[in-house]
């Protein structure tokens, strides 16, 4: 006898059979519930630093000389560099291509350059050039300078004096007489 004329025969217990299981699969699927909870963080923001700086010499010479002799005394000048934004930068100083006014023996290759970290100021108090304490960060001619990169990093709101000195080299001859040489120098930081 085959399954299906056994259930016919019986049809009430055909039909207590599958009740129970439609009550089987209801249980089941009303106990899947599961409890939730959540939890937001909204207006996350974001926003950038600055790094900026300052220089006390800004679009102006650091030092000028006139009247220059072989082996004079060097002439010299001071600046003043500061991070005055909110991220700390390395420092850099690029000498720029300088304009002689004699092409042939120019007077930049001649002029012998030392430039000196003084140090940090201490608030408004300045740092004293020449007391022993300076770092010297060039030493050769204008001509041999091209990008300082080892002048540090500087955390927001660091200001350092720096010392330019530039004498003529002994071996200036005549043929440097009546010459002049311009250069600028640029402050950078990244």
């Amino acid at each position: 006898m085959s399954r299906i004329t056994l259930l016919a025969r019986h049809p009430r217990r055909t039909l207590a059979t599958l009740g129970t299981v439609l009550a089987a699969v209801g249980v089941t699927y009303a106990s899947g519930a599961d409890f939730t909870a959540q939890s937001a963080n909204p207006a996350n923001t974001f926003s950038t630093g600055t790094l900026t700086m300052s220089n006390s010499k800004d679009n102006a010479a650091v030092l000028t000389a006139s009247g220059l002799r072989p082996g004079a005394v060097a002439t010299e000048g001071t600046v003043d560099v500061a991070n005055t934004g909110s991220l700390s930068g390395a420092f850099t100083l690029k000498r720029e291509t300088p304009v002689d006014s004699d092409t042939t023996n120019p007077l930049s290759g001649k002029l012998n350059a030392v430039i000196d970290d003084c140090g940090v100021f201490n608030g408004s108090t300045a740092p004293t050039c020449g007391d022993g304490d300076d770092v010297t960060k060039y030493t050769g001619t204008v001509a041999s300078l091209g990008t300082l990169s080892n002048l540090g990093t500087y955390n927001a709101g660091v200001k350092h004096r720096y010392r330019f000195r530039v004498s003529l080299d002994q071996s200036a001859d005549n043929n440097y007489q009546g010459d002049t040489s311009t250069v600028a120098f640029t402050w950078n930081a990244a």
